[in-house]
Order: C-alpha cells, then structure tokens, then sequence
C-alpha cells in the first residue's frame, strides 16, 4: 500500500520529530516509540529555547500554556504552540511549532506536525496529524476496536496489520477534517484530502479526495 508510507504522507521538515520517522516505513510502526524518543530529545533540547517543567516534561518559552491546562509527560510542546484552557494531555505526546490543542481537547501518544489544529473537544489518541492538519469541533480519533482484536490497515482492496491493539488515525499534511466525525481504528487520510461533518471514516482515504459518506469518495478537482 504505496499511499499509506510515511513518504507519501508527511513533509518531515516539518516536525522536531523528523529523526523518529527515519526509523520506519509506515507511521503507525512508530507509535510504540514515541515515548523513549521524546525522553531522548527532551534531554538535547537547548535550555535557552525550552524549559523544562516537571517530569519530563519540556515547554517552548515562546509556547502559551493555560493555567487550568493539565500535562503529563513525556511531552514536548514546540515553539509558539498554544496549549488552551482545560486541554488534557496524558502522555507521550509532541505538539509541533504554531500547533493549537484547545479547550477540552485530549491527547495521548501522538505526534502533532506543526501548525496541526485540535481546537475545540477533540480526542486524538495514539496517532499522527500532518503539517496544517485540521480536526473540527467535535471531531475525535478511535483507537481501539470494540472487540479488542489488533488492528488491521485496509484500503484498495488490501490489508496490512499493524500488530498493535491500538492505532488512530494518520493524517497527512493539509488534512481536513468535519465536525463531530469519528476516525475509526487504523484510518488512514491522505494529504490534502477532506472529510464530510459527522462522517464515520474507516480505512484508507486516498490523497487529494473528498470523503462524502462510505462509499462515497471523490477527487479532488
């Protein structure tokens, strides 16, 4: 499944996360590393530029972090990130450069490029969202199947596991995605491709597309 690699998802300039996908082909491979490389890059990042707050935990001193936000590590919020009101990070998690979590919003083991929006109510677990990725109100990510078996990628008429219990959604760069959708488990969205509002997504969304409803997916033009 050519159009499910990370090459043909991702601009790689655009996340201090950049050496972690080297390590892989397809970026659910490198959900299970996330947290040893963050402990990693946190420890080399300069004092200058971010400061670190608890237990491994490192904030961009131009980044903006609410007071009734809660963070856990390990974490690294990039440089002019906004952390919003009431956002809850559990872990495991890097918010890239100009990259928004906003009120109410909940990650866990994720990567965020930058610029990636998660703005308003939005549950974004075990993934990763491209450059300028957009998630609307509402809009959330499903990381466990309901029963519980590992989840398996699929997409033009093929299946590729992943051997993992729990995997999101990868977002390609420029990524829209509706209000209120739900990401099912081991969604794939290809760059620049759109989501309906109150879309149920499962599987592989080719790039450059419109996804309507199932079954229903158009190019762009």
């Amino acid at each position: 499944m050519k159009n499910v690699t990370i090459a043909e998802l991702y601009d790689l300039t655009q996340t201090i996360a950049s050496d972690l996908f080297a390590e892989a082909e397809y970026p659910w491979q490198l959900l299970p590393k996330i947290h040893d490389f963050i402990i990693t890059l946190g420890q080399a990042l300069p004092e200058e530029v971010y400061e670190k707050r608890g237990e491994n935990i490192w904030i961009a001193r131009t980044a903006k972090v609410a007071p009734t936000a809660c963070l856990n590590g390990p974490l690294i919020v990039d440089e002019e990130a906004e952390i919003r009101h009431c956002a809850f990070v559990r872990g495991n998690a890097i918010v890239g450069k100009g990259a928004v979590v906003g009120n109410s919003t909940e990650l866990k083991n994720v990567i965020l490029f930058n610029k990636v929006q998660v703005p308003h109510y939005n549950y974004v677990g075990d993934s990763i969202l491209g450059y300028k990725a957009h998630m609307g109100a509402g809009s959330i990510t499903s990381n466990v199947k309901s029963d519980k078996t590992l989840v398996v990628i699929k997409g033009d008429g093929e299946e590729m596991a992943t051997g993992l219990k729990k995997v999101g959604a990868m977002l390609g760069d420029n990524v829209e995605v509706g209000c209120n959708s739900v990401l099912n488990p081991g969604t794939v969205i290809g760059r620049c491709s759109n989501i309906y509002p109150t879309s149920m997504v499962r599987g592989v969304v080719p790039a450059n597309s419109i996804f309507k409803n199932t079954g229903e997916v158009v190019t762009k033009r």
